[in-house]
């Protein structure tokens, strides 16, 4: 049986500064944690030429909406528990202590790889595009930069966070409207992008289940919401609201700008369009980046695609930041809940998290030097390994918060209607799980971990051994923190309570 042991929540060492951020504010993190303009420049490219074509802002769409259905449950959660655990919180409380301790250390592997994989990517754009200083001194010089942002109150971090953020989305929406006011050279054509077949077509073993994992992949940190719900003004309704516009912008932004990037280049030639745009040295897909700036110059002018040169380093630091506060918080929560030492709990004069903060710091920066000792290479391994390790974790944990969600209101029924309670999350547990499956079966493509002699778009798995190890590491981790929390009788009622009852 595990003990418990109470938690004096007035004790300002132990204590998240409240009050600090509004239904914006939060946005501008979960925003900036799913950077909309790498999405857009990495992984819708490789979405259309391996996935369906001009269907792929259609995968976006659904993608979008599947989260948006996870919402609903998550939403009504937030209003019952505030909890800088959050999804640990959430799964707590409706799957039982254990299990919930056990899924905070996946939730933070997926922030902490998630952060890694965007230092690896920062590291080698910087040291391939600007050169003085090799890959891993530019990222260390961001890892230095974020480590202070962290330590800052939150709002500080917010208030970058928002400027990065809103001069990104200006761009994307800029050059989407220009695209679509033209019509391209097919002129508009939605039935094509958004038709339920087209969707489909190829199947979800196939084109289609290629699209719906990049498409999930570029979702991810949408789902942070509830981690500052502690530091805003009103969390039971800053918390829901920010949830709700942060999935609604994002899917909004990502089928515009998906669609406007097939209406530039043409439904009919889309695919060989891209592939085009993309090839450097003969290799498809090596530049991806290059469709979007090539449509920004052709449909907007030569300085849209220069300003987005530098809104992608800008977008890569953004989410350097949100990750860090997300990590940060996930370990303070544990350690203010008895699952990892108790200083980790511990927050500065300014009221952030920094014992946390500089334990994240020291992790990721670990990893950074690793690498760069090894010569593994920032992009191929740090940041295609670490990006797709975190998808997976993530889309585990919103599974299990699903159904802790439908357990928790079984029990604790209240005001909450049966689509927030039932209905909602069962659709999403079935778009996640089928997500999930997709997004490990199509991992040795997501990650580059593919076995020796197999082509990763002609068949499922396949994977190498790193390719093992990073797919199945979120499920041993989840299994190894249930039985920590199992046999250390040591977590206390804060890991999952309403901090604000």
């Amino acid at each position: 049986m595990t003990t418990t042991r109470s938690t004096p929540q007035s004790d300002s060492q132990t204590t998240l500064r409240t009050g600090r951020l509004g239904v914006i504010g939060i946005v501008f993190f979960v925003v900036a944690a799913a950077a909309p303009l790498v999405g857009m420049t990495g992984a819708v490219p490789v979405a259309i030429v391996l996935g369906n074509g001009a269907a792929a802002p259609g995968a976006y769409l659904v993608v979008g909406i599947t989260l948006l259905l996870f919402s609903v449950g998550y939403a009504a959660m937030s209003q019952r528990v505030t909890n800088a655990g959050a999804f640990s919180a959430y799964i707590g409380r409706g799957l039982g202590r254990h299990l919930g301790s056990a899924s905070a250390f996946v939730s933070i592997l997926a922030y902490l790889a998630i952060q890694l994989a965007i230092y690896g990517f920062f590291g080698g754009l910087l040291g391939a595009q600007v050169g003085l200083l090799p890959w891993w001194a530019w990222a260390l010089l961001a890892w230095a930069t974020v480590t202070l942002l962290s330590l800052l109150s939150v709002d500080v971090g917010a208030k970058v966070l928002g400027v990065l953020m809103l001069l990104e989305l200006l761009a994307l929406v800029v050059t989407s409207v220009a695209i679509l006011a033209d019509g391209g050279p097919e002129g508009l054509n939605f039935w094509v992008s958004f038709n339920p077949a087209a969707i489909l077509a190829g199947g979800l073993a196939g084109s289609a289940g290629i699209a719906f994992a990049f498409a999930f992949a570029s979702f991810i940190g949408f789902e942070a919401t509830a981690i500052y719900g502690e530091e805003s003004k009103d969390p039971k309704t800053v918390v829901p609201r920010a949830t709700y516009l942060a999935v609604g912008v994002i899917t909004a932004l990502f089928a515009l700008t998906a669609f406007a990037m097939v209406t530039g280049m043409g439904a009919s030639s889309v695919v060989e369009k891209t592939v085009e745009l993309s090839s450097l040295d003969g290799v498809p897909l090596a530049d991806p980046a290059a469709v979007l700036f090539s449509l920004a110059t052709q449909y907007v002018a030569p300085w849209m695609a220069t300003v987005m040169g530098v809104l992608v380093v800008s977008s890569l630091f953004a989410g350097l930041l949100a990750f860090q506060n997300a990590a940060s918080r996930y370990l303070f929560a544990l350690g203010r809940g008895g699952a990892l030492p108790a200083p980790l709990s511990h927050v500065n004069g300014r009221g952030a998290p920094s014992t946390a903060s500089l334990a994240t710091s020291v992790l990721t920066g670990l990893v950074i030097v690793t690498f760069a000792v090894f010569g593994l290479d920032p992009v191929l391994n740090m940041f295609y390994w670490f990006s797709g390790l975190a998808v997976v974790a993530i889309v585990l944990i919103e599974i299990l918060v699903c159904i802790a969600v439908i357990a928790f209101f079984r029990r604790n029924a209240g005001s909450e209607n049966v689509v927030q309670t039932i209905i909602a999350p069962v659709l999403a547990t079935i778009g996640l799980v089928l997500g999930e499956y997709l997004l490990m079966s199509r991992f040795g493509l997501l990650a580059g971990t593919v076995a020796e002699g197999v082509d990763p778009t002609m068949s499922s798995w396949g994977l190498s051994p790193i390719g093992w190890v990073l797919v199945s590491l979120p499920f041993v981790l989840l299994l190894v923190g249930y039985l920590h929390s199992l046999w250390s009788h040591t977590e206390n009622e804060a890991l999952v309570k309403d901090v604000l009852s």
